[in-house]
């Protein structure tokens, strides 16, 4: 064996052996393209679930959020029925608070008068008192 046959014969060993290697890397590739497209099948269902339960809960929540706006509605209108009811205690509160100062000035008024009307009743009692100790002098 010549030297050029030896050289030819490392060459196609080194051939082999980087043609060997290239093709475990290919299969490795291969097989990671096939475990990604894998992953991609189930993240593509996993959000058409998703989608598809968002939709059905979107749908109830508007259903929700409507009977709550029919709900709110109702309540201020049953609310809007209390205002007269709430005018009446305030003008009886008015009223009663009328009533006290009334009645306060009544007082004062008769106390006034009982007053003047107990001077004036011992000014009498004093006054014919003294008139009969006049008379019987």
């Amino acid at each position: 064996m010549t030297g050029g046959e030896i050289a030819a014969l490392i060459a196609a060993i080194a051939f082999a052996v980087l043609v060997l290697g290239l093709v475990y890397v290919l299969f490795k590739v291969a097989k990671m393209v096939s475990e990604l497209n894998t992953t991609v099948e189930e993240a593509n269902k996993s959000l058409s679930t998703i989608t598809k339960d968002a939709d059905l809960l979107l749908i109830e929540v508007e259903g929700l959020l409507n009977k709550s706006n029919v709900t709110l509605d109702d309540v201020n209108g049953k609310l809007g029925l209390t205002d007269p009811l709430f005018k009446a205690v305030g003008d009886l509160g008015e009223s009663v608070s009328s009533l006290n100062n009334s009645t306060r000035n009544l007082s004062s008024h008769l106390a006034s008068a009982s007053k003047r009307g107990a001077s004036i009743g011992i000014a009498k009692k004093v006054g014919s008192t003294m008139s009969r100790d006049r008379k019987k002098q």
